[in-house]
């Protein structure tokens, strides 16, 4: 059978397949067998995409002229999918992230004398979460890949809501094992939306993006803080512990976002409801240039081979353990930190816990705002790598207290060398499969870093808590070591890249080829360049 080409496919359809913008589509009929074409990869090796490889948005693909979009079509779009999809995402990332500071306010509010926890028992309710966070990553992305994101996010964010509200438990060891259960639902939670914002935008805006919903942290600071530092004020009225009051509250809004995000959020641009057929087409066109398509519903084993295999996925992993053992510690520790080390009373500390969190809000969206000038988001990852190592500093070593105080609200601007590392798997992890396997991986490491970060607080220490802070330091510093590694990567191959491309050995890009819907990984197709 002869290979029927990108730029060959528009030309040969009949009338009754090409387009119509003002109405709706026919899709092209594509079977899985057809060999769609072939590309050279950088590395040499001849490519075939068949059938069944394609990206889910091909059949629109195949349909677009090599005309870019035209600026005011684009900005529409950009905006109309802003106001549609990032003020949920947002929400969700917000409430995600008060579930985590719950246990921590939850601490001081009576749960470790209800529960008479002793020794280390503290620590391992925030290590639980994340042994559920470790054990479900990899099914998790399994299950988001193979089925629809809106249904699949609306589940697990529902049960995730009910077990939240469940956890106002009585006993320790059914606290642990929701713990548990929580950790594996929310496991979900990043994968979902990273592969939402790497269908909506393009490279140059993902970043950004992800740095505003990642903020929303925050947010999620400020909210549990507030929740928590009122029902602190008035827990005499209740007729239940503050600290349980706290968990189904929490549950609750988890509960209502969830059946939002059922209904509300589309599987891709190319099935959203609040599209025109015409709008669909040209978000397929928006995206094109990302050379990374919407995704396949297709497990590739050579992709998840690759991933195992590409040297970038150890950095990728070693960055998301080290960044996540203070975090560990922090989300578990953060208001015994405030209350016992610094030796703030428990409103004060819940108090602080707000100012963490709006420190955390526009710090992060300040810090990310530098990619205006520098251009190139890992110089923003490493500067925010500096930051992280300097306030832990001032946590740990400093004498003054106030100078304390300082580095441990600041540090709620750690989230920005995670976020900026998740960006790169949006636009720098390409091939669907292989995507979903490396932040599986990075999640997993995500995971197992906080459950070394609270182990790092060790009851003998108390108050102090040497080692934990000492871990911080320590960490925090592998993260800028790996961060500039991982730029240098990025210069050298796309360097490399650019000189073959010069030499003749691969082909430069053609504005109008849709070998971005193929599917491909950043080391098959020879377009791809990383972003820095």
């Amino acid at each position: 059978m002869e290979p029927i080409t990108f730029q060959e496919s528009r030309s040969t359809m009949s009338k009754e397949q090409e387009v119509k913008l003002t109405g709706k589509y026919d899709e092209v009929s594509i079977a899985d067998g057809d060999v769609i074409t072939s590309v050279k990869s950088p590395s040499g090796k001849e490519v075939v995409v068949k059938g069944n490889d394609i990206d889910i948005a091909m059949n629109l693909a195949m349909q677009l002229d090599s005309q870019d979009l035209d600026p005011r079509e684009d900005r529409k779009l950009f905006w109309k999918a802003s106001l549609y999809i990032l003020p949920l995402i947002c929400l969700l990332y917000a409430v995600q992230f008060m579930d985590k500071i719950t246990n921590s306010g939850a601490s001081i509010m009576g749960l470790r004398t209800d529960m008479k926890m002793v020794g280390d028992q503290y620590s391992w309710t925030g290590s639980a979460f994340y042994l559920g966070y470790l054990f479900f990553e990899f099914p998790a992305s399994y299950i988001i890949q193979r089925y629809s994101i809106s249904r699949c996010g609306g589940i697990f964010f529902f049960l995730w809501g009910t077990v939240l509200c469940l956890c106002a438990a009585t006993n320790y060891a059914g606290f642990i094992f929701l713990r548990v259960v929580l950790g594996m639902l929310e496991s979900s939670v990043t994968p979902i939306l990273m592969i939402i914002t790497s269908q909506w935008y393009k490279l140059s805006e993902q970043f950004m993006l992800s740095a505003i919903w990642f903020s929303f942290c925050g947010v999620g600071g400020v909210l549990g803080g507030a929740i928590s530092l009122g029902m602190v004020i008035h827990n005499e009225s209740y007729s239940i512990a503050g600290w349980k009051l706290l968990f189904i509250v929490t549950g609750l809004m988890t509960v209502f976002l969830s059946v939002v995000f059922y209904f509300w959020i589309p599987d891709s641009p190319a099935d959203a409801w609040f599209l025109s057929e015409e709008e669909k087409i040209h978000a397929v066109k928006r995206i094109r240039k990302n050379q990374q398509g919407f995704g396949n519903k297709h497990f590739k084993r050579h992709q998840f081979i690759e991933a195992f295999t590409d040297h970038r996925t150890y950095i990728y992993f070693f960055f998301g353990l080290a960044i996540s053992i203070p975090n560990g510690g922090l989300t578990t520790f953060g208001s015994i930190v405030m209350n016992s080390i610094l030796g703030y009373s428990v409103k004060q500390s819940l108090t602080y816990n707000i100012y963490q969190g709006l420190i955390e809000v526009f710090g992060c969206i300040i810090v990310a705002s530098m990619i205006k000038f520098v251009k190139h988001r890992m110089i923003v990852c490493i500067f925010g790598c500096m930051l992280n190592l300097v306030f832990s500093g001032m946590l740990a070593f400093a004498k003054d207290l106030h100078v304390r105080l300082g580095g441990c609200l600041c540090l709620g601007m750690s989230v920005i060398g995670m976020f900026t590392m998740l960006s790169n798997f949006s636009s720098n992890v390409a091939g669907h499969t292989k995507k979903v396997t490396v932040n599986a991986m990075f999640l997993v490491a995500y995971g197992a870093g906080n459950i070394i970060g609270p182990q790092t607080f060790i009851e003998s220490q108390a108050p102090q808590y040497v080692g934990g802070q000492i871990g911080m330091v320590v960490s925090y510093a592998v993260t800028l070591v790996l961060a500039i590694a991982l730029y240098i990567s990025y210069i050298m191959e796309n360097r490399k890249r650019d000189r073959m491309v010069r030499s003749g050995e691969i082909e430069s890009a053609n504005p109008g080829s849709n070998v971005a819907f193929a599917d491909l990984t950043d080391k098959e197709n020879p377009y791809f360049r990383y972003s820095l």
